[in-house]
């Protein structure tokens, strides 16, 4: 197949044409299909098939109910037909009717129960579901939930609300294949299902699995080479251990914690301002190095100014709870805008720490799940209470009350980890929580709307989940008290489960931010309760249970699919092999920032600029200037800071970023989407950053090896850590000859594709070997494989 570039118009180039590097070398070498790891939110981790010989009512009922019942019959008291709840058993098996003579489920009795009755029926007028939801049952649902009558209609709490137990572990036919327990767990389910894992992954394979996973970086040649060449058994650990105490590690943690806590650097709504709030982040990355206990880095986070003798990094940290949008523009209604920042934090702390969705119950009773309104807003009245205005007068530069000032002073104390030599700034104004002493009454809002106070409510969480205990203070600290009690069903499940999702590109529960009844299934329950009483137990580690899994051989198998696997368990469910997950967006810059040898690995201090289209900022501005009026691209070293210090506009969040799919910021995030598309292609191929990486990374190999043929292989082991098959190096090489023809034959313009990126092309190098060996490295830069950790 003949290789043939084609010219374009560079977006953001000064001059009037480049050349666009057509990617048919990477289809041919690899595919272009990025392999992305898809989730299907099915309620249940257990493969259909044939009916249960015993009907499990959580796995196998409780989904079928929820996704086609609830609408009409679930725990939402003011939206019930024909009086039958199907939520409990109390109210299931009640009787129906004017006469109180029927009923919809009778325990043992099928004929009886009118359930079965009308979901067999054939006549529109009694069919459940009825045929306007656009909801059915297939056949096997239908003999599902008759089975279960005939079994006697066994109604379970929903399993993410008991508290989780030690399960015992699981002993397997094959014994070599384990590593710790978690395999025991995995192997189980495998061996039921006739499986066997698969091989472990090659050491180079591993290796860039683990970097990346825990540093968000790929490791370096001489990295790969060593490890290559230890055989100690202990040497795998022992990369884990030191990875784990590194800054990259303590800066890929906090990049994960920024989608949760909603960070930005603007405020958002229309004149979208700049805000100050980088001295949190630098808290964050303080903590994460620090590895404080999950127990107290939410504490802090939640209720810092709370604590006895809180001290200004206590105070700082409740930065988290501020992170929201707040408004600037002049004719809103304050208190309702001040009531929206309430219900933002309260949202947030259920989604980030119960995976609940706790805004389905702002207007009425929620759906699916035992959440009440008036629940909603007694979790709503504990972040109900700081002094803060809906509408903060004077615009621009003014910092929304309340505030911490940092100065010197602290700067040389207890925060030395804040980078205030990074700004010109004197002191530093962070927003933060500062409770005021007398208590603002919290109303049940009628339909959630700010003006329409109803009854009265104070301080309290959902019964459901684990009632309040009396001796603990009715504000945030006792709030956070109460979510690390040993008896709280979902604190650690729910940390767990993102941490797997973390290591494995999904969760045990596949919706990570949902586990109540609309959320899926865990694939593993036991193995997620045994990895949530693990952390719990063991003081809330992060370190420690990110090692425990990385030592899996679970995690460390291959990704190589059988065509047998792959229609049986397409979404790897049963986890005989390891996913291959493309990178993040940060991830994919800072990829190539590190091995080009561009990255700068300052840590901290205010956000910087990096390439950004030119006039995307001012196409969106509202009116309000300042300095978010227009984007000023930084300079000087600071263009190649960390993805994580990118300055975050929400009205215009980073374009590149959220092409690979980035949380928008506007909410808390504890799963981004995953999307293939074809403007993905397009920002590897005119992102001024990987073009100007490839240009280095090419002098760099040239600078290095006289030979070309090494040239290649150089670049191609830094970016995919490994080194290229004979084929492979022969398509690469004959395409460099192909592009140095089309450089010296000027179909090339190579001085203007050089010339991308405020980097200085070496004049000691002949332009077309460095144009035509940079076209090369930008192809190896858009290979599927350079940009998936798997």
């Amino acid at each position: 197949m003949s290789i043939k570039p084609l010219k374009y118009i560079y977006p953001h180039s000064q001059t009037r044409s480049c050349v666009l590097l057509v990617l048919i070398l990477a289809i041919v070498t690899l595919g272009c299909n990025t392999g992305v790891q898809t989730t299907e939110t099915t309620k249940s981790g257990e493969f259909k098939g044939k009916v249960p010989d015993k009907i499990d009512f959580t796995f196998d009922v409780k989904p079928i109910l929820s996704d086609r019942c609830f609408k009409c019959h679930g725990p939402d008291k003011n939206a019930i037909e024909g009086g039958l709840s199907l939520n409990t058993a109390e109210d299931a098996y009640t009787a129906l009717g004017k006469n109180k003579d029927h009923y919809a489920i009778v325990p043992g009795d099928v004929k009886k129960s009118e359930l079965v009755n009308r979901i067999y029926t054939q006549d529109e007028s009694l069919m459940m579901p009825p045929p306007e939801s656009n909801l059915t049952l297939n056949d096997y649902e239908k003999e599902i939930l008759k089975k279960w009558i005939e079994q006697g209609a066994e109604f379970k709490t929903h399993w993410a609300f008991i508290a989780p137990e030690t399960p015992k572990v699981p002993k397997t036919n094959n014994t070599t294949w384990v590593q710790n327990e978690i395999d025991q767990f995995v192997l189980s389910k495998l061996e039921q299902n006739g499986l066997e894992p698969n091989e472990k992954a090659s050491k180079e394979k591993l290796l860039r699995r683990v970097f990346y996973d825990l540093t968000g970086l790929p490791p370096s040649v001489s990295q790969i080479e060593a490890f290559v060449k230890n055989d100690s058994p202990s040497a795998y650990e022992k990369i884990i251990d030191s990875l784990l105490t590194t800054v990259d590690y303590a800066e890929h943690m906090s990049s994960e914690w920024m989608d949760i806590a909603r960070y930005a650097d603007t405020h958002g709504y229309q004149d979208d301002f700049e805000r100050i709030m980088w001295p949190w982040r630098d808290w964050v990355i303080h903590d994460f190095k620090e590895n404080l206990p999950y127990d107290q880095f939410v504490t802090y986070q939640l209720a810092g100014d709370l604590l006895p003798n809180a001290n200004a990094e206590h105070i700082l940290a409740t930065g988290f709870n501020r992170n929201h949008k707040i408004t600037f523009e002049g004719g809103v209604i304050p208190e309702e805008y001040r009531i929206e920042y309430v219900e933002d934090r309260a949202v947030t702390f259920g989604t980030a720490f119960l995976g609940l969705t706790f805004e389905c119950a702002r207007c009425h009773d929620h759906k699916y799940d035992p959440i009440s309104q008036k629940n909603h807003f007694e979790l709503f009245s504990f972040f109900n209470n700081i002094d803060e205005l809906g509408l903060t007068p004077g615009g621009a530069g003014k910092i929304p009350k309340p505030y911490m000032t940092i100065t010197e002073k602290e700067k040389n104390g207890i925060l030395s980890f804040v980078q205030l030599q990074k700004t010109s700034m004197k002191e530093v104004p962070v927003m933060v929580m500062n409770e005021m002493e007398e208590i603002r009454p919290s109303y049940i809002l009628n339909r959630g709307v700010y003006d329409q106070p109803t009854t009265q409510v104070y301080p309290n969480t959902p019964e459901a989940i684990l009632p309040f205990p009396e001796d603990y203070p009715k504000n945030r600290l006792g709030l956070a008290k109460w979510l690390f009690h040993k008896e709280n069903p979902l604190t650690a499940r729910v940390t767990v489960n993102r941490y797997w999702q973390r290591m494995f590109g999904s969760g045990l529960v596949a919706s990570s931010f949902d586990f109540g009844n609309q959320g899926s299934l865990p694939t593993h329950p036991e193995l997620l309760d045994f990895l949530a009483i693990k952390f719990r137990d063991e003081g809330w580690d992060t370190r420690k249970i990110l090692k425990y899994i990385a030592l899996s051989a679970t995690y460390q198998q291959s990704t190589k699919v059988s065509k047998e696997l792959q229609e049986l368990d397409p979404e790897n469910r049963l986890l005989a092999r390891a996913p291959r997950l493309r990178l993040t967006a940060e991830l994919i810059r800072d990829q190539a920032l590190k091995i080009s040898g561009l990255l700068n690995k300052e840590v901290g201090g205010p956000s910087v600029k990096p390439y950004q289209p030119d006039g995307i900022w001012e196409a969106t501005t509202g009116g309000g200037g300042g300095s978010t009026a227009t984007y000023i691209t930084s300079t000087g070293k600071d263009l190649y800071r960390k993805s994580l210090y990118t300055f975050w506009k929400r009205t215009v969040p980073p374009p590149s970023m959220m092409t690979f799919d980035a949380a928008s910021r506007d909410l808390c995030s504890v799963k981004r989407q995953e999307t293939n598309t074809p403007l993905q292609a397009l920002v590897l191929l005119n992102d001024p950053q990987i073009i100007e990486a490839s240009r280095i990374l090419a002098r760099n190999a040239i600078d290095r090896n006289k030979e070309t043929n090494d040239q290649i292989s150089y670049i191609f082991m830094q970016a995919t850590s490994r080194a290229p098959d004979e084929e492979e190096l022969t398509m690469l090489s004959d395409y460099y000859t192909s592009m140095l023809q089309k450089v010296e034959g000027e179909g090339i313009e190579a001085q203007e594709y050089l010339s991308i990126g405020a980097t200085e092309i070496d004049k000691n190098i002949s332009e077309t070997q460095l144009a035509a060996l940079a076209l090369t490295a930008h192809t190896i830069l858009n290979l599927d494989e350079t940009i998936t950790r798997g």
